[in-house]
């Protein structure tokens, strides 16, 4: 199995900054303890507050996608509808 890295953008809306961080904060603990997760680390801007980044790495995509089925993460969906002006994912291989 090759290892999966994920880099998720989130970008909140500007009033609605703090909502998504502590939805994105509640993701953490859950998701850490996940079959095949390797690493989930989230990010905020130091410039742009509004902007977070989540750095990821798991043992195979096959658990990722597991992990983008489970409920928390459709918690969050429904808890930040309206709230997050963009969302970028990139699916990620170490070439070195």
């Amino acid at each position: 199995m090759a290892k999966l890295t994920i880099v998720a953008n989130i970008t909140a809306n500007a009033d609605q900054i703090d909502l998504v961080k502590t939805e994105l904060l509640k993701l953490i603990d859950i998701t850490r303890v996940e079959q095949g997760c390797i690493n989930y680390d989230l990010h905020q801007d130091n410039e742009n507050p509004a902007h977070f980044k989540f750095y990821e790495n798991w043992e195979s995509r096959e658990l990722w996608q597991t992990h983008m089925e489970n409920q928390h993460l459709k918690d969050y969906m429904t808890a930040t509808d309206g709230a997050v002006d963009e969302f970028t994912l990139n699916e990620m291989a170490q070439i070195a």
